[in-house]
């Protein structure tokens, strides 16, 4: 049955117990090393110079569009 579930890619949908019981059992994925990644965090970058007024300019029209 492992078989036939690996090679179904709509398994996860229709076995999720046994497909998340074969990635506990898994030794490649256990070798895996793993990091928190929080791609919403927002960057720091400051905003300075010509971009930072292009980017004031571009908002304050975006506002004046919205409330007309």
């Amino acid at each position: 049955m492992l078989k036939t579930i690996a090679a179904n890619p709509f398994a996860l949908m229709v076995h999720p117990e046994t497909v998340l019981q074969a990635v506990e059992r898994s030794e490649r994925l256990a070798r895996l090393h793993s990091r928190v990644c929080r791609p919403l965090d927002k960057p720091l970058i400051p905003k300075s110079g010509e971009v930072g007024a292009f980017d004031q300019d571009i908002d304050a029209e975006l506002d004046e569009v919205e409330t007309s």
